[in-house]
């Protein structure tokens, strides 16, 4: 029988885990957008949106890591097609955000429907791989 002090430090190490792989995914996004004459053309066009919903799932479990993993795919489709549909409001106070580096990246630019292919196909990756990472957690256990 496991106890609560087992229990907790399990929530503490995948805690950590995903924040290790927030954070490389960060780092793979931001790759994607400047290594851009090293990288293929479709991973320059495609991935960096790709790793940014990976991001945004990711971020959902380290504040969620209790909560069912759809919970966190949910709320990352929800929050990113939000954050792409705000991108057709272009009044000039937001666009003065989205003109600075920080603002573009977390904020987009400009509306594009394939934004939201790509943000699913980040997401439901980023799902499949944490299932498949829980499943063999439990199996070692």
């Amino acid at each position: 029988m496991l106890r609560e002090d087992d229990i907790s430090l399990a929530y503490l190490k995948a805690r950590v885990v995903y924040i290790i792989v927030f954070f490389t995914v960060i780092i793979l996004g931001i790759s994607s957008r400047v290594l851009t004459d090293v990288i293929p053309i479709f991973v320059s066009r495609h991935f960096g949106d790709i790793f940014w919903a990976s991001m945004v799932y990711f971020g959902c479990r380290i504040l969620l890591l209790k909560q069912r993993l759809m919970v966190s795919v949910y709320l990352s489709v929800l929050f990113s097609f939000t954050i792409e549909f705000s991108q057709l409001y272009q009044a000039e106070w937001i666009n003065s955000i989205r003109s600075t580096v920080l603002g573009a990246l977390i904020l987009g630019r400009g509306f594009l429907s394939v934004d939201l292919i790509r943000y699913m196909v980040g997401i439901v990756f980023s799902y499949v791989m944490d299932y498949f990472w829980i499943s063999h957690v439990k199996e070692k256990h």
